[in-house]
């Protein structure tokens, strides 16, 4: 009896061994490849995404955009029907050309003397025509698509005469209005005439009469003469 026990349970542990030996074993990845638990759709969508834009191209690509090459820049403070004449002085920049910029005044012959491009003509010119000459004189050789701009700094004076208090050489500022000068001038005289008024615009000759209007201009240059009433 005691054999036959043995002889079962040498059995049974044998066809347990078995079972276990037959078991197929966890599949291995080949050599260099790795298995990834992330679907394929996430790695599709995380590679097709476009690359960030940065703000310094963003930036770049917009001043490039709104650049406008060879334009030419008055001041708002300068107006277009003033004419330029001797002594006034003023600011020309030549963008992104330190050398070529400046402050000037227009010489007793009526001309700018600028670097590189000489003397360019002013007395009796528009700042805007006096841009556009030195933009068309860069842009002959000297410059690819010059960019100009000008503005005023100090106009030459007006005078003031007649029947105001202070008589005399005024310093110019803009939208200066024959108002303006009499008051620069400490008012009018008992004697004056305040319905009319004789001004000698700058370059001209002969003085011309006026109705005395609040708003009548006075340019740099221009003498303005206040008249005696006689009742």
């Amino acid at each position: 009896m005691h054999l036959i026990r043995s002889m079962l349970f040498a059995v049974l542990f044998a066809s347990g061994s078995l079972a276990v030996a037959q078991r197929p074993a966890d599949p291995v990845a080949p050599a260099g490849k790795v298995q990834s638990s992330t679907p394929a759709t996430a790695t599709a969508t995380a590679t097709s995404a476009a690359p960030p834009v940065t703000a310094s191209a963003t930036a770049s690509a917009t001043a490039s955009a709104g650049a406008s090459p060879g334009s030419t820049t008055v001041s708002d403070s300068t107006q277009d029907d003033y004419r330029l004449g001797v002594a006034d002085k003023i600011r020309i920049i030549v963008f992104n050309e330190e050398t070529l910029s400046g402050e000037f005044s227009v010489s007793d012959s009526g001309t700018l003397s600028l670097p590189l491009i000489g003397d360019v003509q002013a007395r009796g010119r528009s700042p805007r025509e006096v841009v556009k000459d030195i933009t068309a004189k860069l842009a002959d050789g000297y410059l690819r698509e010059p960019r100009v701009s000008l503005d005023v700094l100090t106009y030459r004076p007006f005078y003031i005469m007649g029947e105001v208090t202070k008589p005399g050489e005024y310093p110019y500022t803009n939208g200066l209005t024959v108002m303006n000068s009499v008051a620069r001038a400490e008012g009018f005289t008992y004697r004056a005439n305040k319905g009319k008024v004789f001004i000698k615009r700058a370059g001209e000759t002969e003085e011309r009469r006026y109705p005395l209007q609040a708003d009548l201009r006075v340019y740099p240059g221009d003498t303005v003469r206040i008249g005696e009433r006689f009742f």
